[in-house]
């Protein structure tokens, strides 16, 4: 593992940044990324690393970077370890504009650090849902999506959009037992008070990932309406094969978008047909982005991506997910009039980010995201999501554009935004929004 590891990280190294002869250090930004490629979530973390790096490597050959500026991708391995996660982000502080931690329970540990440090950190559709607040936490981004987006969406699209509809049912949340899976429980005891449904959470120990017997005993006793998976790695596909060895019908069970990997599924094949995964990604091979990925990257083999990955849900989100970085940085250079961008610009791009259909457009991604704009006030953007599912080999979307209410979310936003930085004070909230 080490030395194939080694080998990636060399590839990775000679797509990204081989510049001409006479390139110099300053026309190379430094963009580590906290990534997992060992560990017990390696296989999620694989095909999510790989379509980030290959997006980044496909801007560089294909446009010679931004504006002449080339992409440094920089893989710092975690295993998903949280101390590890922190020595890497010291580790990488010093030339990075950005950090991706990759784990809810990493990012928590680095907000206050990359407030204190000024270094923007990314958790795309992860993380805590209040950085939301762009108020608060002036350098933290959760964009497109947040979990109580996805907490909304769901129960919005089980009960046609009138939450009144789940009075007097049950809602199972089968979470993994860490902050990732813990961050939807506020939100859901919030709705399950108001609209008079009963919610219990199930916790899963990373120990227990693959053997869920116990767990799935007490769902047998709740004989819950709906089940809501927020799984991640090995638990997605223990959740999945124990649901279909008890039984449980597929069209009661649905999971938050890291819990809709193909490489979970195909081990189940056709048994899990009609599972559903919310997504605010949907794979589109055939994108003109894709095709520039395939043509520059991955005939020329600069890529070492596993069969079949190209077509999966997690390997084009991660693409997507390198695209907000170059997008970001592309308007940090005109905003500010220069080719080298620092990590205070690239704050300042990620919270001016509009990528609408026009602009999805040019980039070549259309049907693959939903427009989305993100403020200073609004680190998120709320995108909206489609339901994907199980057709038996592949994942295929199944709803239209869903779209959460963001009047039920919003309190719980500023309420915990407040909370965690009168916890960790002192904490330097933004003082005025750039023009």
């Amino acid at each position: 593992m080490a030395r194939r590891t080694f080998r990636i990280a060399v590839a990775a190294a000679l797509a990204l940044m081989s510049a001409s002869a006479g390139a110099l250090a300053e026309d190379i930004l430094s963009l580590p990324n906290l990534s997992y490629r060992s560990g017990p979530f390696a296989s999620t973390g694989a095909p999510l690393m790989n379509g980030q790096r290959d997006y980044m490597a496909m801007i560089n050959e294909r446009d010679g970077g931004i504006n002449g500026v080339k992409l440094g991708y920089e893989e710092c391995e975690t295993g998903y370890s949280l101390l590890k996660g922190v020595e890497c982000f010291e580790r990488t502080k010093a030339t990075g504009i950005v950090t991706q931690p990759w784990s809810t329970a990493i990012a928590l540990q680095l907000l206050s650090r990359s407030n204190a440090d000024r270094i923007p950190i990314l958790t795309p559709g992860y993380g805590f849902s209040a950085v939301s607040d762009g108020q608060i936490f002036k350098w933290a981004f959760n964009l497109p999506a947040s979990y109580w987006d996805g907490v909304s969406m769901i129960l919005r699209y089980v009960s046609d959009g009138n939450l009144e509809a789940l009075r007097g049912k049950k809602i199972v949340l089968l979470h993994l037992d860490a902050p990732y899976g813990e961050d939807p429980i506020p939100l859901l005891r919030s709705l399950a008070d108001r609209h008079g449904f009963a919610f219990v959470p199930i916790p899963v120990g990373i120990k227990e990932m693959q053997n869920q017997s116990a767990q799935w005993q007490r769902i047998g006793v709740e004989n819950p309406d709906l089940v809501l998976l927020w799984g991640w790695g090995t638990m997605n596909a223990g959740a999945i094969t124990e649901a279909v060895k008890v039984g449980f019908p597929m069209d009661r069970f649905i999971g938050i978008w890291w819990s809709g990997h193909d490489g979970d599924l195909k081990g189940v094949g056709e048994a899990a047909k009609g599972y559903r995964s919310l997504s605010w990604s949907a794979p589109v091979s055939d994108s003109r982005a894709m095709q520039d990925i395939k043509k520059y990257v991955l005939d020329p083999k600069r890529t070492e991506i596993g069969e079949g990955e190209f077509d999966w849900v997690f390997y084009q989100r991660g693409v997507l997910i390198s695209m907000f970085t170059v997008e970001a940085i592309r308007v940090a250079q005109e905003h500010f009039d220069g080719r080298i961008v620092s990590a205070e610009q690239l704050r300042w791009g990620l919270e001016n980010l509009k990528l609408d259909e026009a602009r999805l457009a040019e980039i070549g991604v259309t049907e693959m995201i939903a427009p989305f704009a993100t403020s200073c006030e609004d680190h998120t953007g709320h995108s909206g999501a489609w339901m994907l599912e199980w057709d038996g080999s592949k994942f295929v979307k199944q709803s239209e554009l869903l779209q959460a209410d963001q009047a039920v979310i919003v309190s719980l936003v500023e309420a915990e935004a407040k909370k965690y930085a009168e916890a960790n004070r002192p904490w330097a909230v933004n003082d005025g929004c750039a023009p």
